[in-house]
């Protein structure tokens, strides 16, 4: 199968009601609209711009994250006050959400056919939105499957930061560096 550039794939329509939920709130100061909790150090130079590496929990509850990102590892260090973010991208085989995480909307990524956000093959990782997915800015992405370009790590690992340069990364910039 063909590897194509990721910003070429997306096909995307505008959102109904608000185009930026949370803008003017906590999270969005400095920059930083998205985080991820859980993030080995060697990803972070793959995050997109204006994504945070939370490296203990009780940050995320400085701020109303619009876009929230979970690793397995986060959601099992998870602990203390409530956390709450817009968009939560969140493993989907957790038995449950972590208690103290209020989100809008919840994408799940994983290998199963009920994750929003999954792989189609494994071989030559192709990315599959099996749901329309909403993005922070209003932009909804509909469902679609599209091959991945050479990646720096397992494509199954990587769901969480494919699902964050999908759903930040403007569409007209590639998705990986």
């Amino acid at each position: 199968m063909e590897s194509r550039p990721l910003r070429k794939l997306f096909s995307v329509r505008p959102a109904k009601g608000p185009n930026i939920p949370g803008q003017g709130r906590p999270g969005w100061r400095d920059g930083m609209n998205a985080a991820i909790f859980g993030c080995p150090a060697e990803w972070a130079r793959l995050l997109p711009p204006g994504t945070r590496r939370v490296l203990r929990g009780e940050e995320l509850t400085e701020h109303i994250w619009p876009l929230l990102a979970l690793m397995p590892g986060g959601c099992r260090a998870l602990a203390g006050g409530v956390v709450v973010c817009r968009l939560l991208l969140a493993p989907g085989d957790l038995p449950a959400l972590p208690a103290q995480v209020r989100a809008e909307t919840v994408v799940s990524y994983g290998l199963s056919p009920r994750d929003s956000l999954t792989l189609s093959s494994l071989a030559e990782p192709v990315l599959c939105v099996q749901r329309a997915l909403p993005r922070p800015d209003g932009v909804v992405i509909d469902p679609q499957e599209f091959p991945l370009p050479p990646l720096p790590g397992p494509a199954e690992a990587l769901l969480p930061i494919l699902g964050l340069r999908l759903l930040q990364m403007p569409l007209t910039e590639g998705c990986f560096p």
